[in-house]
């Protein structure tokens, strides 16, 4: 069994769909599959436009809601059987009902609740498998759309839902035991015990591909998307970047903590727990082989690094003072209150003396990551036991990810001589126990520089690489993908 999942860029049209289909055609003719689809490309996004919209109470929820249906009418045509036709069409037209229904009551009482917002982006991914089902038969493949809110169970933590999956695997095998059609599943929502549709996060396909991979033993979990697999470095900003012909599940994990976008971060825990690999391919260049990704990766041609990981616009936030050294409460209660507010941390420093703790957010979570610890620690800084909290705008952090990295010394010091012969200066530096990583943060300004320059002094002579590089399409350098 194989499960092959395409991301929305891969059903972004009609002739994309018709490409998809001849790649399931050719991976058919060598066993058993299962496929999991994202909703068509942007699908999503005017979903969530839509949704906002009505909650202000701004009629173009109205034209966004016409054009979606006017975008899914018109690819009937070009990717259903003349037999199909009607009833795919009254099929749309009662989804649209029920989509312009939601949006009418979310008009009316001016507020989107996650959970109502939920439902509504569900209606990507339900539409996008009716649409590749079809074709699929269209194409003589006998395939079946799968609602995917009758296998994945969750809890409610609706917009970024956690999958029981004590519940969720033996529903997904019962499924495919009894279905005798290709199964064309729905990624990235699921339900509630009580049948609420829950959402698993932005980028939630590639997790549900995994689920049902891990649920089913099956031979490999292919994620196709539009790039040539993991790439060493950001090829917008490096442009000698290249393919990483593999990687570890640990590798996987640190570069997407660290910015890589090419596979949704939880995905990964799934295929690692069952050993199940993960292969990362190009919807527009099938001929090339991608990222494999599994327990144990190969060495690339003896390099401890094995990318170079970027996310370009981060905030630092230092709390200092006299008071918190030797005294872990501090630490509990940043953390607690972070943790209360649903904030993800990308990075955390301390020193050693206890004296400063140093952490990194999204931009978009600064002002209320910087209530919440000015609220929580007020008193003390009333008190003059820690200073005003110091917040650094326009940062970058960088991360240099290898599982070689710890058998090899003078990783550090090649970083820091490089930075440092570029004049690039280092603002916080994180390291985790495993050596698997090294992070630093430098200046926003300063980002492109450095990436560069790391890159070029872990890869700049790697002949490995650069056969990669012109084996690799010049379309993975179009691909949206931040490393």
């Amino acid at each position: 069994m194989r499960v092959m999942k395409f991301g929305g860029t891969s059903v972004g049209s009609p002739d994309r769909v018709k490409t998809v289909v001849q790649i399931i055609a050719g991976r058919l003719a060598a066993g058993p599959a299962a496929v999991v689809v994202s909703a068509f490309a942007g699908v999503t996004d005017k979903l969530v436009a839509a949704a906002r919209a009505a909650a202000e109470r701004d009629a173009t929820h109205r034209k966004i809601h016409r054009e979606l249906l006017e975008q899914h009418r018109t690819a009937i045509a070009e990717l259903v059987h003349e037999s199909e036709q009607t009833a795919i069409a009254d099929l749309l037209e009662l989804h649209f009902q029920d989509l312009r229904h939601l949006l009418r009551g979310v008009y009316l009482v001016q507020e989107c609740s996650p959970r109502t917002l939920d439902s509504i982006l569900s209606y990507g991914e339900r539409l996008s498998v009716t649409f590749v089902a079809a074709a699929l038969r269209r194409a003589g493949i006998p395939a079946e759309a799968c609602d995917s809110r009758h296998l994945v169970i969750t809890d409610a933590e609706f917009g970024n839902a956690k999958v029981d999956w004590a519940v969720t695997a033996p529903r997904i095998r019962e499924r495919f035991a009894k279905s005798e059609s290709l199964q064309v599943v729905t990624g990235f929502i699921g339900s509630t015990p009580r049948g609420e549709t829950t959402t698993l996060g932005r980028g939630g396909s590639d997790y549900t591909a995994s689920l049902v991979g891990a649920a089913l033993d099956a031979e490999e979990i292919e994620i196709w998307t539009d790039v040539d697999g993991v790439m060493s470095a950001d090829p917008r900003v490096v442009p000698n970047a290249f393919s990483l012909p593999s990687l570890s599940y640990a590798e996987l994990q640190e570069l997407s903590h660290f910015g890589a976008k090419v596979v949704y971060p939880p995905a990964v825990h799934p295929a690692r727990e069952r050993n199940v690999p993960l292969v990362i391919r190009n919807t527009l260049n099938p001929g090339f082989p991608g990222t494999r990704v599994e327990a144990d990766a190969p060495p690339l041609d003896g390099r401890p690094v094995r990318g170079i990981a970027s996310i370009p616009q981060v905030v630092m936030l230092r709390l200092e003072g006299d008071a918190m050294a030797g005294t872990p409460q501090f630490a509990q209660r940043t953390f607690g209150v972070l943790g209360d507010e649903r904030i993800p941390l990308i990075l955390i420093t301390q020193a050693s003396s206890g004296h400063s703790l140093c952490f990194a957010v999204q931009p978009g979570h600064l002002e209320r990551a910087r209530k919440r610890i000015e609220a929580e620690f007020e008193l003390e800084r009333r008190a003059g036991m820690i200073d005003d909290l110091i917040v650094e705008a326009d940062c970058s952090v960088i991360s240099a990810v290898g599982a070689a990295m710890k058998e090899t010394p003078g990783i550090a010091g090649r970083l820091f001589g490089v930075l440092g012969q570029k004049r690039i200066n280092v603002r916080a530096i994180a390291q985790g126990s495993s050596e698997l990583n090294i992070s630093l943060v430098v200046a926003a300004d300063d980002h492109a520089r450095a990436l560069r320059a790391i890159h070029d002094a872990f890869f700049a002579d790697d002949d490995a690489a650069r056969g990669t590089r012109e084996a690799s399409s010049g379309q993975s350098r179009k691909g949206v993908l931040h490393l």
